[in-house]
């Protein structure tokens, strides 16, 4: 229970705190003016298996990996020590992996004092920073940061120096069905279609229609809008449905916010000139339904 509260306070000296902390201890160690830097051969060192990163690009490790050859690794990796003398990665995975491609025998390091929760982290951090990052693992770790430390959106915002509306609107993008995620990851959807199917009754259908027809992200809004308008219904004639009433900036942007902070759809009606109006929580299983109760009550 204790270690459950702890997560959810976060960390004690904070994210701001603890970023500039690895980003103090990386620059430094690229001017070479570390005194804790060390090297370590490198069968001593492994990744971390709590590591949100799974995927890692071939291409990239390689290009890494020749770099390396010629010119060593300039900037050490951050790492914790174990009780048997070996080294856990707290920062720089991807060195070591283009390190062993290179057949380097040791490796720089710096070792620093990072607790489970702290090394945890600072793993999603660094994931996050990195402009190579797909929209899903970047949305991910967002979440990640929401569900397993408490960090608000405004908090990570200020912290990671990206705006809020970046981060409501990659995390929008884990309410789409794992297929269409999955076509994020590889790229056969961008960012912009995956953020037109959000509001999809069928995401998945219209996926696959923008991906066999090549269609823009403008395209694939207006193929959503005609889905949302009735199948097979021009939107813009007169014998379609009756117009819905324009929902204001603001309040698209409050169920964005609300769609991202419970990991569910949230639809608002309000009624124009008035107080009143109704809030719709979508679940798509009952997992989540039993989720959605958790966090009401606040448990």
């Amino acid at each position: 229970m204790a270690d459950r509260q702890d997560r959810k306070r976060g960390l004690g000296r904070g994210l701001s705190a603890l970023m500039a902390d690895v980003a103090e201890t990386e620059s430094t160690a690229a001017r070479g003016t570390v005194s804790a830097e060390q090297n370590v051969p490198i069968e001593r060192i492994s990744p971390n298996p709590e590591q949100p990163r799974k995927r890692f690009n071939q291409d990239d490790l390689d290009d890494l990996a020749a770099s390396i050859k010629e010119k060593g690794v300039i900037q050490p990796l951050i790492v914790r020590s174990r009780n048997d003398g070996s080294y856990e990665i707290v920062a720089g995975e991807r060195r070591w992996r283009a390190a062993q491609i290179a057949q380097l025998h040791e490796l720089p390091v710096i070792v620093r004092n990072f607790t489970d929760v702290e090394v945890l982290e600072v793993a999603i951090i660094e994931n996050i920073q990195r402009a190579d990052l797909n929209s899903v693992e970047e949305a991910a770790g967002y979440r990640q940061l929401m569900d397993k430390f408490g960090h608000t959106q405004e908090k990570m915002a200020e912290a990671l120096g990206k705006s809020r509306s970046h981060i409501a609107n990659l995390l929008r993008l884990l309410n789409l069905p794992e297929p269409v995620l999955e076509m994020l990851r590889s790229g056969d959807l961008s960012a912009g279609h995956a953020r037109a199917l959000v509001p999809a009754e069928d995401p998945l259908k219209l996926a696959k229609q923008i991906i066999k027809g090549g269609l823009s992200v403008r395209e694939a809004e207006a193929l959503v809008k005609k889905e949302q308008a009735g199948s097979g219904k021009n939107i813009f004639s007169k014998e379609s449905a009756k117009p819905k009433v324009e929902k204001d900036a603001d309040t698209k942007a409050l169920e964005g916010d609300l769609s991202a902070s419970l990991g569910m759809k949230v639809e608002l009606a309000h009624k124009p000139g008035q107080e009143t109006g109704q809030m719709t929580v979508h679940y798509k299983s009952l997992d989540e339904l039993d989720e959605l109760c958790r966090k009401l009550s606040g448990s």
